[in-house]
C-alpha cells in the first residue's frame, strides 16, 4: 500500500504535515509507504536525521494556495503538490491521497483525474461530525451545491457503507436534511430525493431530519446537497469553538480556583468533539481514496488522516460501495 500526501498543503505545511505523516507510519505495514509530495527541501527539513525507509518524496516544486481558484490553477500550476499528487494516484502509483491543502482543487484534481467509480453519478464528500450520540456523517459537504435526488441517493448508499465499515456503525439509520420533519416539507430536490429513499430496501431510512436533530442521534447518517452540508459542517465549528470560549471565559471570571478544576473536563470534551479526532473526510465515489482535511491541520489530524486511508484502503471500501450503489437514472 501506497499513501500519498500533499506536504504542502494547509494553513501549518509543511511542517504539522510532515510531522503527522511520520507519526502515522504505525498505521503502515513494513512493505508499505508513505509519499511526501511537495518543495523536496522543506520537506527534509522536518523529518527525523534518519527517516523511516518507508517514506518516499516525490519533488513538486508549486503550490496551490487556500484562495486561488481551483480550477485555474491546476491548469497554471501543473507541477503543484496536488496536481502531482492525483496524477499519481490516477496512474495506480498511490493507493489513497491526503490533503489539507485547497479543498476545491483537490477534489476537483481528483475528480478529473481518478474519474467516478464504477456507476457513481457524482462524487460526494463525507465529513464526520462528532456529537454526544456518537460520530455522525454528513454527505456531501461542499463537492456538489447544485445535485439532482439521484446524486442524494447515491450519496445515502456510500455514506452508509463508509459509517458501517470505517466508524463500525451497524445499519446506520439515514436522515435527509430538510426544513422540516413532514415528507410534504423541504424544496423540490428534497421531495424528489425522499421518494427515492423509501423506496431502497437497503437504506433505513427515519425520514426529513431538521438541524436541530442532527446532534441529538437522531441518525448516524444526514444526506443534503454540497451548499448545505458546508454550512452545517462550518456553523457546527464555529458554534462548538464560541460555546467553549464563553462557558471558559464565564467560569473563569467567577472563579479562578472553579476554573481550574474543571479545566480537565473542559479538556476531555474538547477532545472527545475534535475534527482531529476523524483525520479528514473522504471524497466517496472517486475510483481510489482520497482524504480531504481541515485547512488548519495539525499534526494530529494528519495523523488520523493516515489511519483512516490506511482502514479505506484494507477494507477495500470502493468495492463495498459498488455492491450497495445502485444504478439510478442521471435525470432522477
Amino acid at each position: 500500500m501506497r499513501i500519498g500526501i500533499d506536504a504542502m498543503g494547509g494553513d501549518h505545511a509543511p511542517e504539522e504535515i510532515v510531522l503527522g505523516g511520520v507519526q502515522g507510519l504505525k498505521f503502515l505495514g513494513p512493505d508499505d509507504r508513505l509519499v511526501l509530495i511537495g518543495r523536496e527541501g522543506d520537506i527534509h527539513r522536518y523529518l527525523p536525521a534518519q527517516p523511516d525507509s518507508r517514506i518516499e518524496i516525490v519533488h513538486a516544486p508549486e503550490v496551490i494556495e487556500m484562495d486561488d481558484s481551483p480550477v485555474e490553477s491546476l491548469r497554471q500550476k501543473r507541477k503543484s503538490s496536488i496536481a502531482i499528487m492525483a496524477k499519481m494516484a490516477a496512474e495506480g502509483e498511490l493507493d489513497s491521497v491526503i490533503s489539507a491543502g485547497n479543498t476545491g482543487a483537490c477534489a476537483a484534481a481528483c475528480q478529473l483525474r481518478m474519474k467516478s467509480l464504477g456507476p457513481v453519478l457524482r462524487p460526494g464528500i463525507a465529513v464526520v461530525l462528532p456529537t454526544f450520540a456518537g460520530p455522525l456523517t454528513v454527505c456531501d459537504a461542499g463537492a456538489n451545491v447544485s445535485p439532482k435526488p439521484s446524486h442524494l441517493l447515491q450519496y445515502a448508499q456510500m455514506a452508509c457503507a463508509y459509517s458501517s465499515e470505517i466508524l463500525g456503525i451497524k445499519n446506520p439509520r439515514v436522515g435527509l436534511i430538510s426544513v422540516g420533519g413532514e415528507d410534504v416539507k423541504g424544496s423540490p430536490l428534497v421531495k424528489k430525493t425522499n421518494e427515492l429513499l423509501r423506496a431502497d430496501p437497503t437504506i433505513e431510512f427515519v425520514g426529513n431530519v431538521e438541524g436541530r436533530e442532527l446532534f441529538s442521534g437522531a441518525c448516524e447518517v444526514g444526506v443534503c446537497d454540497g451548499f448545505v452540508g458546508n454550512v452545517v459542517l462550518k456553523l457546527t465549528e464555529g458554534l462548538a469553538e464560541g460555546l467553549f470560549k464563553t462557558i471558559g471565559h464565564e467560569v473563569k471570571s467567577e472563579s479562578e480556583e472553579l476554573f481550574k478544576r474543571i479545566e480537565p473536563i473542559f479538556g476531555r470534551i474538547w477532545e472527545r468533539h475534535d475534527y482531529s479526532e476523524y483525520g479528514g473526510a473522504p471524497l466517496l465515489g472517486v475510483n481510489g481514496s482520497c482524504i480531504i482535511c481541515h485547512g488548519s491541520s495539525g499534526r494530529r489530524a494528519i495523523y488520523n488522516a493516515v489511519r483512516i486511508a490506511a482502514d479505506f484502503v484494507r477494507k477495500d471500501l470502493n468495492r463495498i460501495i459498488l455492491s450497495r450503489i445502485s444504478e439510478v437514472s442521471a435525470d432522477a
